[in-house]
């Protein structure tokens, strides 16, 4: 497996001496994690080459369809879903679905003329690869995971390039095929050098007291929230602060539980909207384990303890987490003894110094902060190999 650092990135690979503009097909969605980095690899190919054409295809009525216009780029839709594994019925119309959106992808890759396909993961990301891949148009995957999904792994057999986040994922794919450039991350979300005491000033904070930030995502996480209500008491008690960011499905609920008399160390917010105010806050973070925001927790440096969530496919969040466990760049807590353990855990390493450097020492090392220019490169490469 190739890494960053040996995979031609100081080439001069742009579109120069091709007879048009390169055309590229960005695939999947679904959730934030799978749709800022493929925003972030098209961002990345029009700074290479401006007059770089990208479409986007996603799944009908999900995220995609509103956060790619936004961004300024024109997406398609398809009619799919997943395969939903607690309800028979639900899957009734899997099968039509899959083939109609087999045949609109053939269709949208005959009118673009696309150079190669990328896949992100997400629903729309196997209709349009595989349609790709029958129709000789190279393809290359983002595997944003430490554990691939079965759609992945089957994808991955014909895919020109995989581009991976951990190491060991040569039991996924093929070996020869796989280089390892990180994830992309949202640069504005990581940029928090000199901006402590303006995120304490956001959230009122005080500058004389550590802070934990507490990050479920947009949605929130249940257990995260639930861990944090059981424990005020020693929150208040340890004199420490917290910034916490509850999720819209959470966020009215928690100020009824909470009350009119929110203590002054506790921030409770809806959505982080500054998201580098937040980490340039903190002491220690309390998050999930999703791919996108652990490689930003490796580029912001500081100490972190990942509660992964059970709800996800192949329980890609435990290996995600582990997978920086197993480097010391991270504390572990089971979702199931988080609202036990979470908070103890979260003021012990507030007070271990020792710990908390050597944690940050460690995640650091795995940051790969130039990932979407990297991927970027990679897509050209596979179009001039072609």
């Amino acid at each position: 497996m190739k890494t960053q650092g040996s995979n031609n990135s100081n080439q001069n690979l742009s579109t120069t001496g091709r007879d048009a503009a390169l055309r590229v097909i960005i695939s999947g969605g679904g959730t934030g994690g799978h749709i800022f980095p493929a925003i972030s690899i098209a961002n990345a190919l029009k700074r290479i080459d401006p007059a770089t054409e990208i479409l986007f295809v996603g799944a009908t009525g999900r995220m995609e369809m509103e956060k790619v216009p936004a961004a300024g780029y024109k997406i398609i839709g398809l009619d799919i879903q997943g395969i939903q594994r607690k309800s028979i019925l639900k899957n009734i119309m899997f099968p039509i679905k899959l083939v109609g959106s087999v045949l609109k992808a053939v269709k949208i890759i005959k009118e673009f003329k696309p150079d190669a396909c990328v896949g992100v993961g997400g629903y729309a990301s196997g209709p349009l690869l595989y349609a790709a891949s029958v129709m000789g148009v190279p393809t290359l995957i983002q595997e944003q995971n430490s554990y691939a999904g079965i759609t992945n792994k089957w994808l991955g057999k014909k895919a020109k390039k995989i581009c991976v986040a951990f190491d060991g994922m040569d039991k996924f794919f093929p070996a020869e095929r796989i280089i390892k450039t990180g994830n992309p991350i949202r640069k504005d979300s990581v940029n928090i050098d000199g901006k402590h005491t303006e995120g304490l000033e956001l959230y009122k904070l005080s500058n004389l007291k550590k802070t934990i930030l507490i990050t479920g995502g947009s949605l929130g996480a249940r257990t995260l929230n639930s861990s944090v209500l059981a424990a005020l008491d020693k929150i208040v008690n340890a004199d420490v602060q917290v910034i916490w960011q509850t999720g819209k499905f959470y966020y009215k609920s928690i100020l009824e539980q909470l009350g009119r008399d929110i203590h002054p160390n506790i921030a409770v917010v809806e959505f982080l909207n500054r998201m580098d105010l937040a980490y340039a806050a903190a002491d220690v973070i309390i998050s999930r384990a999703g791919a996108g925001t652990i490689a930003e927790l490796c580029v912001i440096k500081k100490p972190v303890i990942l509660v992964p969530s059970p709800n996800v496919s192949e329980d890609h969040q435990t290996k995600n987490a582990l997978a920086l466990v197993h480097e010391n760049a991270s504390i572990f807590v089971a979702d199931r003894d988080a609202e036990a353990q979470l908070i103890d855990k979260a003021i012990e390493l507030l007070n271990d110094k020792d710990l908390q450097k050597k944690l940050s020492d460690n995640i650091g090392k795995l940051a790969m902060p130039d990932a979407d220019d990297v991927i970027a490169k990679e897509v050209i490469q596979i179009t001039n190999n072609n």
